[in-house]
This record gives C-alpha cells, structure tokens and sequence, in this order.
C-alpha cells in the first residue's frame, strides 16, 4: 500500500491574531502606538467636583462573570458577577498585589512597567489552574485576560490585579461556559469541551477555528517549539515543524501508511506578540 502523507502547513492569520491580542496585548492602555509612560499619571480635579473615587473592593478569586468580547480586551472592568451554574463568559483564577513603586519612586498603574507585570503573572498560573500543561493549553481556545485599577481607582487606594480565563468563539465573540473551570482540563470533557478544532484543513480558504464542542473535521493535536529569541524566518519556522508534526500525525492515524497531517507556524507579528511556537493538525 503506497504511503500517502500531506502537508498542510499554512500561516495563522484571522483568529489566532486575535488570541494573540488576547493572550499578550490586554491590559495596556493609552494609544497603542505610544507605549503608556513609567512617570506618574496625575488625576484632574474638578473644583465643581467634590466627591472622590470610590475604591473598588478587591476581586473574588474564582468569581464567574458576563464579559462581552470588548470587556476582555479593556484594561478595566466592571462586569457583574454572576453564578458560575449560571451561563458566563469568564472566570476570576487569580488576583494579586501590583508593584507600583521601583527604585523608591511611584510609578502609574497604566505604566508599561505595570502593565507588563500583569501581562507575564497572569498567562503563567492559568494552566495550572486549568489542571494541565501551557503546551496543553495551547491547543484550547482558553486564553487569560487581565484587568487592573483604573487610574483614579488606583490614585484612590486599589492596589490589586485581577486574572481572567475565556474561550475564545470567534473574531469577535467569546463563547458561553458553564460551571468552574477549575482543573477543567484535566478531564476528557474539558478538553474535548475546549480544544481547538478547525472546519477544515488549515490550508483551506474555508478553514475556520472552532471549540472541539463544535462541528469540526481537523484538531490541533501537538505545539511544536521553535529555538531562539528572535523570529528565524518563515524558511526556517516552517522546516521546524516538518517532522514533529509528520510523526504527530503518525501517532493519531488509524492506519500508519495512510494518513495527513498538518503544521502552522508562526508570522513574525505572532512571534513577537508571543507565539515562539507552531500547531500541529491532523483529520478528526
């Protein structure tokens, strides 16, 4: 029987540009282009104004609440917290101390230096929450948020960060969960709940990423680790997939000489948000 394996490499774009925004992005404020300053950010007062910002209370860790797809990439929120029984789109899994004082002097909340101590806190304790690995978690639709003070709140005495988890459903959409998500992807049903699934191949015009709850043909089945600090080249991060994702695809197969498997791997604008890394896919 002749062998027949297809490649299927194809680079992220669409989607996977969104979760990158969401797994790296959220959480800084100001102009996008104009990284927010290390100087602290002084309050307008109002003479006609004499009531002062109320400080929020600390968040409930593991507080279930209603977030719209907007919410998840605002640097603050609000949303109410509703029972995690109850159909919600994101879930509290950790709430910390920001540090805003270095080298004895206060630096703002909305600091890029702030900024970036909840962006690497946050993304580092969501798998053990979830109950896995962070390779594991690269091949769900999970992604963590994060939220802080705002500035007034922050001038006023709140001092805290907030992690959040959410599926992502679409490009502009989060998807409904129920119940906690605490060690949730320690289970099949987890998994299979929240993984990362394709309609089609991922070469094809009409893939589209979706939850594995959801009708699917494809499934992103192993995360392929590319060396070094700087992007390689799109030569050399494809080449760095060819074989693990050919033995991957192996592995999954019911028939060993016949059987597709398939690779993406990272654009430079994905790498330098984050993704060092690329998917492998076989048919499900």
């Amino acid at each position: 029987m002749s062998t027949r394996r297809r490649e299927l490499g194809s680079v992220l774009a669409g989607l996977a540009a969104v979760l990158a925004v969401l797994a790296v992005a959220t959480g800084c404020s100001g102009n996008p282009s104009t990284p927010p300053s290390d100087s602290p950010t002084a309050s307008p007062t109002s003479a006609a104004d004499p009531t002062a910002t109320a400080v929020p209370p600390r968040p409930k860790n593991l507080a279930c609440r209603q977030l719209s797809f907007d919410d998840a990439l605002a640097p603050t929120d609000s949303a109410k917290i509703v029972k995690c029984s109850k159909p919600h789109t994101g879930q509290t899994y950790a709430v910390g101390q920001l540090r805003t004082t270095w080298a004895g002097h206060l630096v703002a909340v909305d600091s890029q230096r702030v900024q970036q101590q909840v962006a690497r806190t946050c993304p580092r304790k969501l798998a053990e929450f979830l109950g896995t690995t962070d390779d594991e978690l690269r091949l769900t639709m999970l992604r963590a948020v994060w939220f802080t003070p705002s500035v007034d709140e922050s001038d006023a005495g709140a001092n805290w960060f907030r992690c959040d988890v959410v599926a992502v459903a679409g490009s502009t959409e989060l998807a409904t969960i129920r119940g906690s998500l605490e060690d949730r992807l320690g289970t099949e049903e987890g998994r299979t709940t929240f993984g990362m699934c394709g309609t089609a191949a991922p070469d094809d015009p009409s893939f589209t990423r979706v939850l594995c709850r959801e009708p699917h043909s494809w499934r992103a089945i192993d995360v392929v680790e590319i060396d070094g600090k700087r992007y390689p080249g799109e030569a050399k991060a494809r080449a760095a997939g060819q074989e693990p994702c050919e033995e991957a695809g192996n592995r999954v197969a019911e028939d060993p000489l016949d059987y597709q498997w398939g690779y993406e791997w990272p654009t430079k604008e994905q790498w330098n948000a984050g993704q060092t890394y690329g998917r492998c896919w076989a048919p499900q």
